[in-house]
């Protein structure tokens, strides 16, 4: 089993992949800030770090601890935060990566696997669903900082011969999901429906998204941890869902249909969003479990016991 350090890790995503890389035996700690996580999502014997990722701190923590593989997840995650800050977004999502990577060069057999974007990489899609092959045309800066950062990725495997595997993940939700900010819509909304207050869709609710659980996306992560699978993949159902259509969902598995207003769309977001996994299914036999319907149900269960 192999010494995984997962940045990010104690996030709505990372802390899944936690749970699934313990589950499959390995070695994990991890590294988070605590901006947006919670000690709350670790297993108390999981060691937790909290550094900033763009500190040398961080990269000194990367050097002692030596792991054989990190898994990436820690990010600025929010499109319109992206669009408002554009230093900030490329401060955590470009210069926080490098400084990771500044620690992997020249050791052979080291891996990492980088939860990058599968909806905002491509911008708006001339093809549905979208394949890894799509032209990548970000229509905002959180797009862009991802896809540079796959490019920085692709140098260090190139010329100091780090294993990179990208993720390339569709509008992840499910448990632990926070409700606070922009980037979880299926949080923000269940929460909302919860607690009895209005809602705003922005724009006409007919954007559509490919909705995936996150328990699917620490599956992928983990078998790209476990086994040896170097490239670009698609994580996401291949299915658009309306966001209108979405909170139906909600609505059904809350069973209150609370007060849905329309607001302006925002800048950066894309009308149309859905991708294609085929190439992860072929490549690491992996492939969605969790249906949408299910899937929701499973993440109000936790809200109301949770939040």
């Amino acid at each position: 089993m192999s010494k995984v350090l997962v940045t990010g890790g104690a996030g709505f995503i990372g802390s899944h992949i936690v749970d699934a890389l313990l589950a499959a035996g390995h070695e994990v700690v991890v590294l988070d800030d605590l901006s947006s996580g919670s000690k709350k999502n670790l297993p108390a014997s999981v060691q937790l770090q909290v550094l900033d990722i763009t500190t040398p701190a961080a990269a000194a923590f990367v050097r002692e601890y030596a792991p054989d593989v990190v898994v990436h997840a820690a990010a600025q995650m929010s499109v319109r935060r992206s669009m408002d800050e554009p230093t900030f977004d490329a401060q955590v999502n470009v210069v926080g990566l490098v400084t990771i990577l500044s620690e992997l060069r020249d050791k052979p057999g080291r891996k990492v696997v980088f939860l990058s974007t599968g909806g905002a990489i491509y911008g708006e899609q001339s093809s549905f669903p979208a394949t890894e092959d799509h032209p990548a045309n970000p229509e905002s800066v959180y797009g862009l900082s991802k896809k540079v950062g796959e490019d920085y990725l692709a140098f260090w495997s190139r010329v100091w011969g780090l294993k990179v595997s990208v993720l390339r993940l569709a509008n992840v939700y499910g448990p632990r999901q926070n409700p606070h900010g922009e980037a979880g819509v299926v949080a923000i909304f269940c929460r909302g429906l919860l607690s009895g207050k209005a809602l705003t869709i922005n724009g006409t609710g007919e954007q559509t998204r490919d909705f995936v659980f996150v328990g699917d996306v620490a599956n992928a992560a983990e078998r790209c941890v476990s086994g040896d699978f170097p490239g670009v993949f698609n994580v996401g159902t291949g299915r658009e869902t309306s966001v209108n259509q979405l909170v139906a969902a909600l609505t059904a598995a809350v069973g209150s249909k609370g007060t849905i207003a329309h607001g302006d769309a925002k800048s950066g977001e894309q009308q149309r969003s859905c991708i294609d996994p085929s190439r992860a299914k072929a490549t690491f036999g992996w492939q969605p479990q969790m249906a949408l319907e299910e899937g929701v149900r499973c993440t109000v269960d936790w809200f109301r016991e949770n939040v």
